[in-house]
């Protein structure tokens, strides 16, 4: 019965998180979606991938999307792993200059989701 009440409080707490994460991306909001970043992420944007602090992540970020203003995020596909230890969203956001498809990896710490790794490829 605890583990049934832990999984349960678990979806709900991914589910929160996520959309969280994906009205972020959807609308461009890279101090939302920084909300959620670990202390240090991986961010790949096109040719362009470094492993950042918080700070500089977000400033990726917001420069990004700066430069191709998101109209839209759709989620693809999402899952957790085996131990619900970590989790990954794929989507496809749109902009004006066309499609990115974008990974996002996240871990637990604490009661938290936290990206750990941030992809965004052109389509």
């Amino acid at each position: 019965m605890m583990n049934l009440l832990f999984a349960m409080a678990l979806t709900l707490m991914i589910n929160a998180s996520l959309a969280d994460i994906t009205r972020a991306i959807s609308t461009g909001d890279a101090d939302a979606l920084g909300q959620y970043f670990d202390q240090t992420v991986e961010v790949a944007v096109l040719d362009q991938e470094d492993v950042y602090d918080k700070a500089q992540a977000i400033s990726v970020v917001k420069q990004f999307f700066a430069k191709s203003q998101p109209k839209g995020f759709s989620q693809v596909h999402q899952g957790t792993s085996k131990g619900a230890d970590s989790q990954y969203c794929i989507g496809n956001m749109t902009t004006a200059s066309g499609t990115y498809r974008v990974y996002v990896y996240m871990k637990v710490s604490g009661n938290n989701f936290l990206i750990q790794e941030l992809r965004f490829d052109k389509e």
